[in-house]
Formats: structure tokens, sequence, C-alpha cells
């Protein structure tokens, strides 16, 4: 199976990041990164998601050239999934909706930990449009920027377990779903830190994937 992550922001290392990610988690499958250089360098709000549609959208021709199987929208607000979706000529997956899902499907009410406010009512509205609103608790931002998490420092990741906690404690859940592409290589420390159930959507989304595509 060939697999496309395209990631809609311009930051090579958030894609170098979730391939790695996804390769782990599937280790037979061919997986390949994208960035789309034409998009913002990260995307936190509806202004910088709609700034990179029509970037990722140039990007199909030469992926149904390359006849991926497969792609995964590597942001977790799942930028312009239903117009990609409708142009691709393969599945197209989010890592968002493949959070959701698989958090849905492990039988947990959940929390998203995210990064900046401005992106919670984006990621709100993609939980309800999933029809998993009775399921999510709360989405909470962490207060960081995009490019923050990817560094990943030792300040980040307490700040991220400190969250992870903060929704353990307030808000009834049995797992927390990771809402920026970034975390998903932090997922283990934050697992060791915080001992909650953690859902990343780059795994999740490999794992789907291979369920759409087959053998």
């Amino acid at each position: 199976m060939r697999l496309l992550y395209i990631n809609p922001n311009s930051t090579v290392s958030m894609t170098e990041g979730v391939v790695a990610v996804a390769r782990a988690a599937l280790p037979e499958a061919e997986v390949t990164g994208w960035t789309n250089h034409d998009g913002p360098p990260a995307i936190q709000g509806p202004e910088d998601g709609a700034a990179a549609v029509a970037g990722v959208l140039a990007l199909l021709p030469a992926a149904r050239h390359e006849g991926v199987d497969c792609i995964v929208i590597a942001c977790f607000d799942d930028t312009g999934l239903a117009e990609i979706r409708g142009a691709a000529h393969c599945p197209v997956i989010g890592i968002g909706q493949a959070a959701f899902h698989m958090a849905v499907l492990l039988g947990h009410r959940f929390s998203v930990v995210t990064t900046l406010a401005v992106s919670v009512p984006v990621i709100a509205g993609n939980v309800a449009s999933y029809g998993f609103g009775g399921h999510c608790a709360k989405v909470r931002a962490s207060g960081l920027r995009v490019l923050e998490v990817d560094e990943g420092s030792p300040a980040t990741i307490a700040r991220l377990a400190e969250e992870i906690a903060l929704a353990e404690s307030q808000d009834g859940i049995g797992a927390a779903v990771l809402g920026c592409a970034g975390m998903a290589s932090l997922l283990p420390v934050l697992r060791d830190r915080t001992g909650l159930v953690l859902v990343d959507g780059v795994a999740a989304s490999a794992r789907f994937a291979r369920a759409l595509v087959g053998p």
C-alpha cells in the first residue's frame, strides 16, 4: 500500500515527524510525506486553513501520477478535507477525523488537547459535523503555538501533560485526543507523564487507511 501524508503547512520538520509516526504504526506500508510549500508555516485557525487549501489541491495530480492508494491530510483541523476528498482519485482521511473515530471505537468519552484558542471552534465544529458531539467533553487550548509543539521542548511537554491532567480530572473522560499533528511524536512521553489513554490521529489514520485500502 502506498500511503501519502500531505502536510497543509509549509514546515518540513512537521511532515518528517508525521511520516516517522505513520511508518512506525504501519511498517508494512510505503509511507511518504509531502509538504505544501505554498501554505502558511503553521495552521492556527480558519484563516490559515483557508490559505492552505489551494496548495494541497495542487498536489493531487502528482499524487495520482504516483499511484498512491490513500491520502491523509496531516493537520488536525482536517484542512480542506471535503474539497480534497472530492477532487482526489483515492480515499482521503483527516487525522482529526481518524482520531475521533478511534477514540469512540475504543469506547472512550474524550477531550481534545490542542494548541491555541483560535483552533478550538474549528475542531469543535468538526467534532459536531462528524457526529461525535455526545462523545467529546471539551476541546481544550494549551496556549502553545503549533511550531512550539513541533519543537517538543521540555517546557512544551510539561504544559501539554498539565492540560491532559486537567482534562482527566475535570472532564469525566477516558481518553485525551492529541489535537495537533506535531503532538504525534510526543505521545510516548506524554503517556508516561500522564497515564491516561492518549489517541493520536497520525497513527490512527495509518491504521484506518489499511482498512480502507485492503491488502
